[in-house]
């Protein structure tokens, strides 16, 4: 492969299209092409600016916080003179692992769970449970735990289909669901 080869890998590029200052740490983004085109969600910044010493700046100052803009034709957020960036492939993912109080009713409707029983599934109580399902924001271990808790789900049942054998299996037999 020479370097001037593209790989396509299948998953589409995230590019945003618009965004504007939600709140401390958030950003309202409408997306212009990914998985989430067409799209416009509130995304929480917050996990990747408190852990990374590049975004210490944008902590602490709302002022600079709100000087948000897009570079690179959307495909990234720069703050101030374009010191600080992030990519929209971050804030893409940061997007991935957030969850909106109507993705958590859609997870526990699309795993027939009750609430109690989704108070179990997740290590809650059922009052945790009903406050995730009204406004404000869902933790992100909560979000995270739901996503896991579907992906072994799946896993199991297409081991089950399949009969005996591992997912791995399954993929050298090219068996899908």
């Amino acid at each position: 492969m020479s370097a001037n080869e593209m790989v396509d890998t299948g998953i589409p590029i995230p590019r945003i299209a618009k965004i504007w200052v939600a709140g401390k740490l958030c950003l309202q983004v409408l997306w212009a092409d990914g998985v989430r085109a067409g799209k416009t969600e509130e995304v929480d910044l917050s996990p990747a600016i408190n852990s990374y010493k590049f975004y210490r700046a944008l902590r602490d100052n709302d002022k600079l916080f709100g000087t948000a803009h897009l570079v690179d034709e959307g495909n990234a957020v720069a703050w101030g003179n374009d010191d600080i960036d992030m990519s929209a492939e971050t804030i893409e993912t940061l997007a991935q692992e957030s969850m909106s109080p109507e993705d958590f009713a859609a997870f526990i409707a699309r795993n027939k769970l009750t609430q109690a029983a989704a108070a179990i599934v997740l290590g809650r109580s059922r009052r945790q449970i009903s406050y995730y399902l009204n406004p404000g924001p869902v933790p992100r271990v909560i979000a995270l735990a739901c996503h896991g808790f579907e992906a072994l789900r799946n896993r199991a049942r297409i081991e089950k289909i399949a009969g005996a054998g591992t997912a791995a299996d399954l993929a050298q037999r090219k068996i899908s669901v």
